[in-house]
């Protein structure tokens, strides 16, 4: 009788459990598709282990607590039981915060209170606070579990009516052996809370709501004691406790423990009051400066801005043809379309068929014809939603509709004379300027995708041709193959039997799962954080997603939270191919909590140089790593205490319009000459600043994109008695001429919508060009077209067709007479002056010829001989 019901139990768990197993089982052979195995069996065993342990350890405590009750409830074994499974099933979420504690590093920094190294905080720190909730836990089931046996095999003396009741008498009735065992627990419980007032000293240096995040001086000086005093009072507590059940029943005893637990608690919540009310609030610069100034170190290594550059950038408005001349690259690649009316463009465009969808564009820079230049793109992904509702068969939308294709690709700077893109990659099949695209198909993407088996014997849906369709079968290794027992359990993990008897499914069959690849990669690396953006690359003739990796953490002392954490880096780049999905992690940054992630998963990991040339040409510093570094830096750029405590400098995020709403200006990506660097044209991510509750600019910031420079941040700073318009300011004058709101209010009366993109403010030599596309949307259509580009400098502002035609006439750019000898002279340059000047003649001189401009080309080499002999007579001077 006894084998059958542990038969009867064994069923049980496989019904209850066989959708984890077969998630399980088909987890296993997903991951060993992508060569993770072992990642997946480290996962996995850790989890397994963590349960065991804890579910044996717990039933273990517990029925070994359960012996001590004298006649206890038979079904009491099963109970136990149960809660330990639970228990367990609750440990086993843990096992990321085990495994990082087990294989801990260090940061090379100290807390400035306890010398502790960082990595005590973020590693072993979290593991000793699981542990003691997980054993206060068990300590609290096994006092209720205890006090209510008790309970119910003595109701009869415990439980009286009204008329009988003597709480004398009851007390006496208890029995001393439950009277003990209850104590002793409580004895237990006294002793976790001495415990836990010990570890509560850490976690000062994450209080919140005094004059900085962090520990200040009352926490340090008035409530870190009582800590210590806490922690006494709990341990006698449970001295005293363990005493009385040991037998000593003194009524003293329990009249010592509240006496001891209410002092302390007041002493302790009265002395801090009053330190803080009359001691540290009349001199609170004085008595805090010290912890300000834990708090901005600590924020700024936290955040990586502490090694952020600072230049002053003397802004002028003597910018000339010829300087606008020498710098090509940037004033060739100043983006003019805003992403949301050109997706919207993109999806009139190249869409082409209904069941096509754009997702989103991107911003990235290849080179074309010898020459950088920025560019727009977006993934012609497939959308089985959009298909009509009777040609979504199951057929149709996991067998047959199995791929987007292709991708759109602009340049940012021009538009067609109808308003529109002009296309470096367009339709289908692909026609590109760009190079080659030999695998267009688009397996993985950004869109909600669900399964779709491959290699059957239905021809896959390829792309349209005409009236016609070409087909296709899958030629990749993605996936796994249905062998008898995959089909069962991903049968049984999709709940879909069709998977089970289709008939149009071979023995090469394949199903591919995860194919969102944000999904796809928190899958096999949950323990990381993902950018929102991911963005598609053309390299080598294929298609690849790139997802920026971070590891958070809310671990860092004294650091300024911002959401859920305070500690942020950018180490990990993940490449995901969107035909064959396979998914590589390529560290890019050492970092302390990813080199615990290697010591934990060795077989996942691969240092940056082993990613291809062609894909590290496209890594970017990720907008949302910037955005929250700019935004921490717009307070903590102050690093003296005294003027951080009266934000006499406190910068903001500026405002912009779009659509006639205000918002606050995104970070963005261009192509420039870094002022004062020797870099040369770098694809830079710029977020400018104001002063906080004015609109004018005070300064703004960059992160350099390109190898090598990648990841270094830049501020320049304006002159503080200069004004330099921001945005709003800018916005405002826009507003403000006549010219430009007669013409928007025309076309807002003819059945269109004018869309003002983003403004952007382009650093060119030491000026500042303010860029401002405006689209035009008829109300009964979806396309905006390009039809004006506002550009600012120093007091001009014009509103013509094209940025080019903007620029011509704020600065006369005919073609420029060559510079004579004398004249460079006159100008009485240095000599360090002349040979910068000479590298820019020749980089132009350069930029002509590739665009087979022989006139423009013998006119900087002209200018470059002039320079050169200059020089030739400086030296023989």
């Amino acid at each position: 009788m006894r084998f059958e019901r542990w038969v009867f139990l064994a069923l049980i768990f496989i019904l209850v459990f066989s959708g984890q197993i077969a998630y399980i089982m088909t987890e296993w052979r997903w991951f060993a598709t992508l060569d993770y195995s072992s990642v997946y069996g480290t996962m996995i065993t850790t989890k397994i282990a963590i349960f065991l342990v804890s579910a044996v350890a717990f039933a273990a405590v517990t029925l070994a607590n359960m012996r001590l009750i004298a006649d206890r409830p038979r079904y009491l074994s099963w109970i136990v039981i149960l809660i330990s499974i639970f228990f367990g099933i609750t440990a086993q979420y843990g096992w990321e915060r085990v495994l990082l504690a087990l294989n801990a590093q260090t940061f090379g920094m100290t807390d400035p209170l306890f010398g502790n190294d960082i990595g005590f905080y973020v590693f072993t720190l979290p593991l000793i606070w699981s542990l003691w909730h997980a054993i206060f836990a068990a300590v609290m089931i096994n006092l209720a579990i205890t006090a209510g046996t008790y309970v119910y095999l003595h109701a009869d003396r415990l439980i009286l009516g009204p008329e009988e009741r003597d709480y004398a008498e009851i007390a006496k009735s208890i029995p001393q052996r439950a009277l003990a065992h209850v104590t002793a627990l409580l004895g237990i419980l006294a002793l976790l809370f001495s415990a836990r007032y010990l570890l509560d000293r850490y976690e000062i240096l994450y209080t919140g709501g005094g004059v900085v995040y962090g520990a200040g001086y009352t926490d340090v000086f008035a409530k870190l004691p009582f800590l210590y005093v806490f922690a006494a009072v709990a341990l006698v507590s449970a001295l005293l406790l363990f005493a009385f059940a040991a037998g000593k029943r003194s009524p003293k005893i329990p009249l010592a423990i509240a006496v001891l637990v209410v002092g302390a608690g007041a002493v302790g919540t009265i002395y801090p009051m009053v330190i803080q009310q009359y001691s540290v609030a009349p001199n609170e610069l004085t008595m805090e400066r010290p912890f300000i100034a834990h708090n901005i170190n600590y924020t700024r290594l936290a955040y990586g801005i502490d090694d952020v550059v600072v230049r002053d950038f003397e802004v002028d408005y003597n910018l000339t043809a010829a300087d606008i001349r020498r710098n090509p690259e940037t004033i060739e690649n100043i983006r003019i379309w805003d992403w949301r009316p050109l997706l919207s463009t993109y999806k009139q465009l190249q869409e082409i068929r209904l069941y096509y969808e754009f997702l989103d564009a991107d911003v990235d820079r290849y080179v074309i014809d010898g020459r950088k230049r920025q560019v727009m793109l977006a993934a012609r992904e497939i959308s089985t939603d959009r298909l009509p509702d009777q040609a979504k068969t199951w057929q149709n939308l996991h067998l047959f509709y199995t791929h987007g294709y292709g991708i759109a690709m602009s340049p940012v700077n021009t538009a067609t004379e109808e308003g529109l893109p002009e296309f470096f990659i367009k339709n289908i099949p692909p026609e590109s300027a760009v190079g080659r695209i030999d695998r267009p198909e688009i397996y993985y993407g950004e869109g909600r995708k669900d399964y779709v088996i491959v290699n059957t014997s239905v021809l896959e849906f390829n792309y349209p041709m005409g009236d016609q369709n070409v087909y296709t079968t899958y030629a990749g290794t993605g996936g796994v193959v249905l062998d008898p027992v995959m089909k069962v359990l991903m049968a049984y993990r999709h709940m879909s039997p069709k998977i089970l008897l289709s008939k149009e499914l071979t023995p090469e069959s394949r199903i591919l799962i995860h194919r969102n690849i944000l999904e796809r990669a928190r899958t096999v690396a949950p323990f990381l954080a993902y950018d929102r953006d991911p963005y598609i690359v053309l390299a080598d003739g294929r298609l690849f997603w790139i997802i920026d990796a971070y590891t958070i953490s809310d671990r860092f002392p004294y650091s300024e939270p911002t959401g859920r954490f305070n500690y942020i880096r950018n180490p990990v780049k993940v490449v995901i191919d969107a035909y064959n999905g396979t998914v590589d992690y390529y560290v890019i940054e050492d970092d302390p909590i990813i080199r615990a992630y290697e010591a934990i998963f060795p077989d996942l990991f691969k240092p940056i140089e082993s990613m291809p040339e062609s894909l590290q040409a496209h890594i970017r510093y990720p907008i949302d790593l910037f955005r929250v570094q700019a935004g921490i830096y717009q307070s903590y750029h102050m690093t003296d205490p005294r003027t951080f405590y009266n934000r006499e400098d406190a910068w903001e995020t500026p405002m912009e319009i779009f659509q006639g709403r205000r918002q606050p200006m995104d970070p963005y990506y261009v192509i420039m000459n870094v002022p004062e660097t020797e870099v040369g044209e770098e694809f830079v991510l710029i977020q400018p600043f104001t002063p906080r509750t004015r609109n004018n600019m005070v300064g703004w910031m960059a992160a350099m994109c390109d190898p090598p420079n990648y990841g270094k941040i830049l501020v320049y700073r304006f002159p503080r008695g200069q004004l330099v318009f921001g945005p709003m300011q800018i916005e405002a004058r826009i507003d403000q001429s006549t010219e430009i709101s007669e013409q928007l209010t025309l076309w807002d009366q003819m059945g269109s919508t004018v869309i003002r993109g983003n403004l952007l403010v382009i650093p060119v030599e030491n000026s500042l060009l303010y860029v401002e596309p405006l689209f035009l949307r008829a109300d009964i259509g979806e396309l905006p077209e390009l039809r004006r580009v506002i550009v600012a400098y120093g007091n001009r502002l014009v509103m013509e067709e094209s940025l080019e035609v903007a620029l011509g006439k704020i600065f006369d750019l005919a073609p420029a007479a060559p510079r004579t000898v004398e004249q460079i002279d006159r100008d009485a340059l240095a000599p360090e002056e002349l040979i910068e000047r000479a590298g820019s003649y020749y980089r132009s001189a350069q930029e002509e010829l590739r665009a087979g401009n022989w006139a423009g080309y013998g006119e900087e080499i002209e200018r470059l001989g002039e320079v050169i002999r200059a020089l030739e007579e400086r030296s023989r001077n």
